[in-house]
């Protein structure tokens, strides 16, 4: 099964130019699913996790799936003041600004294997971030996945430069 024929592409999306890879079909297809999350545990469980962590928002739809499959814990990186409880945060420069991802004080023991997910890689910021918040509470970043891979951006060069391997099922040259 090719994963690329489940899943949409929006042009002009979310502005004008762009064209949006939309994982909403995939998502709805069971099949195709299933396919897509059997491919993915092959993939992460090469990283040996101990836990997944999850990009807000549709990260989450990768790493809970799948921690669940792989039979690891699942953890969340949110946006700031999203998450109850003490938090720990990383601040990190967007094209035009900052922002700020969150964990959960508590929510990985320091030396764990971590896996961070998300849908799409593209420039790798938000990627990086997560990668940088849970070195800095301990955690020891074993890879890195997505559904999708924007591979004419510079997402997986800023993964090779933070030394984590990275694997994903799509890859798009433009």
């Amino acid at each position: 099964m090719n994963i690329k024929d489940h899943i949409r592409g929006v042009p002009d999306f979310p502005k004008p130019g762009i064209l949006f890879y939309d994982i909403s079909t995939l998502l709805a297809h069971p099949d195709a699913w299933q396919v897509a999350m059997g491919r993915m545990a092959r993939e992460i469980i090469k990283f040996q996790p101990d836990i997944l962590a999850g990009i807000e928002s549709r990260g989450f739809l990768v790493a809970a799936p799948l921690a669940l499959k792989l039979g690891c814990g699942f953890v969340m990186l949110r946006k700031k003041g999203k998450l109850p409880g003490k938090t720990i945060r990383h601040d990190y420069e967007l094209e035009y600004g900052t922002d700020t991802i969150e964990i959960q004080e508590d929510a990985i023991a320091e030396g764990q294997r971590v896996v961070i997910l998300d849908d799409l890689l593209a420039t790798g910021g938000t990627m990086a971030a997560g990668i940088e918040l849970l070195r800095k509470i301990g955690a020891h970043v074993t890879g890195a996945g997505t559904i999708i891979d924007l591979a004419f951006l510079p997402g997986k060069q800023r993964l090779k430069e933070l030394d984590v391997p990275f694997t994903c099922l799509a890859s798009y040259d433009e």
